[in-house]
Protein backbone atom coordinates (compact mmCIF):
# COMPACT_ATOMS: atom_id res chain seq x y z
CA UNK A 1 0.00 0.00 0.00
CA UNK A 2 1.39 3.15 -1.07
CA UNK A 3 1.71 5.84 1.53
CA UNK A 4 2.92 9.60 1.48
CA UNK A 5 3.28 11.25 4.70
CA UNK A 6 3.95 15.12 4.73
CA UNK A 7 5.54 17.33 7.80
CA UNK A 8 6.63 20.35 8.27
CA UNK A 9 3.70 23.00 7.53
CA UNK A 10 3.03 25.87 10.33
CA UNK A 11 2.72 29.36 10.64
CA UNK A 12 5.57 31.62 10.06
CA UNK A 13 5.87 35.00 9.35
CA UNK A 14 6.78 36.95 5.89
CA UNK A 15 10.12 36.77 5.25
CA UNK A 16 10.76 33.34 7.21
CA UNK A 17 11.17 30.07 6.31
CA UNK A 18 9.58 26.53 6.37
CA UNK A 19 11.02 22.78 5.43
CA UNK A 20 8.56 20.33 3.97
CA UNK A 21 9.09 16.94 3.98
CA UNK A 22 6.96 14.04 1.88
CA UNK A 23 8.18 10.19 2.96
CA UNK A 24 7.23 7.33 0.98
CA UNK A 25 6.10 3.99 1.57
CA UNK A 26 5.12 1.16 -0.79
CA UNK A 27 6.22 1.94 -3.99
CA UNK A 28 9.31 4.00 -5.77
CA UNK A 29 8.66 7.30 -7.49
CA UNK A 30 10.58 8.77 -10.76
CA UNK A 31 8.72 12.11 -9.88
CA UNK A 32 7.90 13.62 -6.83
CA UNK A 33 6.89 16.76 -6.42
CA UNK A 34 4.66 19.49 -4.31
CA UNK A 35 1.49 21.53 -5.25
CA UNK A 36 -0.17 23.79 -3.31
CA UNK A 37 -3.99 24.56 -2.82
CA UNK A 38 -4.69 28.58 -1.80
CA UNK A 39 -7.92 28.64 -0.50
CA UNK A 40 -10.70 29.44 -2.77
CA UNK A 41 -8.18 28.66 -5.47
CA UNK A 42 -6.97 25.55 -7.46
CA UNK A 43 -4.69 23.57 -6.83
CA UNK A 44 -1.17 24.21 -8.52
CA UNK A 45 2.36 22.88 -8.66
CA UNK A 46 5.00 23.98 -6.92
CA UNK A 47 7.85 21.83 -8.12
CA UNK A 48 9.04 18.83 -8.65
CA UNK A 49 11.74 16.19 -8.97
CA UNK A 50 13.33 13.19 -10.45
CA UNK A 51 14.82 10.34 -9.52
CA UNK A 52 18.19 12.11 -11.11
CA UNK A 53 17.39 15.39 -9.71
CA UNK A 54 16.17 16.91 -12.64
CA UNK A 55 13.66 19.61 -11.17
CA UNK A 56 10.91 21.99 -12.48
CA UNK A 57 9.40 24.75 -10.55
CA UNK A 58 6.81 27.14 -10.62
CA UNK A 59 8.01 30.70 -11.99
CA UNK A 60 6.20 32.46 -8.48
CA UNK A 61 8.39 30.31 -6.40
CA UNK A 62 11.65 30.18 -8.45
CA UNK A 63 14.86 31.74 -6.41
CA UNK A 64 13.25 31.20 -3.08
CA UNK A 65 12.40 27.74 -3.28
CA UNK A 66 14.11 24.13 -3.56
CA UNK A 67 13.22 21.18 -3.69
CA UNK A 68 15.47 18.14 -3.05
CA UNK A 69 14.95 14.31 -2.37
CA UNK A 70 16.47 11.20 -0.95
CA UNK A 71 16.37 8.36 -2.79
CA UNK A 72 17.69 6.25 -0.29
CA UNK A 73 15.12 7.29 2.36
CA UNK A 74 12.43 7.65 -0.30
CA UNK A 75 11.78 10.78 0.56
CA UNK A 76 11.29 14.68 -0.92
CA UNK A 77 11.82 17.76 0.47
CA UNK A 78 10.75 21.81 -0.05
CA UNK A 79 12.91 24.12 1.44
CA UNK A 80 10.64 27.94 1.32
CA UNK A 81 12.89 30.69 1.89
CA UNK A 82 11.47 34.42 1.86
CA UNK A 83 8.06 33.20 2.39
CA UNK A 84 5.00 35.90 1.55
CA UNK A 85 1.39 35.96 2.64
CA UNK A 86 0.67 34.70 -0.92
CA UNK A 87 2.33 31.69 -0.15
CA UNK A 88 -0.58 30.23 2.59
CA UNK A 89 -1.57 27.10 1.22
CA UNK A 90 -2.35 23.39 2.31
CA UNK A 91 0.89 21.98 0.80
CA UNK A 92 0.25 18.34 -0.78
CA UNK A 93 2.75 16.05 -1.55
CA UNK A 94 2.58 13.82 -5.13
CA UNK A 95 3.80 10.74 -7.13
CA UNK A 96 2.44 10.07 -10.04
CA UNK A 97 2.43 6.65 -11.42
CA UNK A 98 1.37 4.80 -14.39
CA UNK A 99 -1.66 3.71 -12.33
CA UNK A 100 -3.15 6.53 -10.87
CA UNK A 101 -1.50 10.19 -9.03
CA UNK A 102 -1.10 9.22 -5.32
CA UNK A 103 -1.44 12.36 -2.69
CA UNK A 104 -0.11 13.20 0.65
CA UNK A 105 -2.97 14.09 3.54
CA UNK A 106 -1.85 17.86 3.02
CA UNK A 107 -0.31 20.09 5.73
CA UNK A 108 -0.96 23.95 6.10
CA UNK A 109 1.47 26.75 5.42
CA UNK A 110 -0.04 29.78 7.01
CA UNK A 111 2.32 32.97 6.41
CA UNK A 112 1.48 35.88 7.91
CA UNK A 113 1.71 39.79 7.42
Amino acid sequence: QVQLVESGGGLVQAGGSLRLSCAASGSIFNVMGWYRQPPGKQRELVADISRIGSTNYADSVKGRFTISRDNAKNTVYLQMNSLKPEDTAVYYCNAPSFIRDYWGQGTQVTVSS
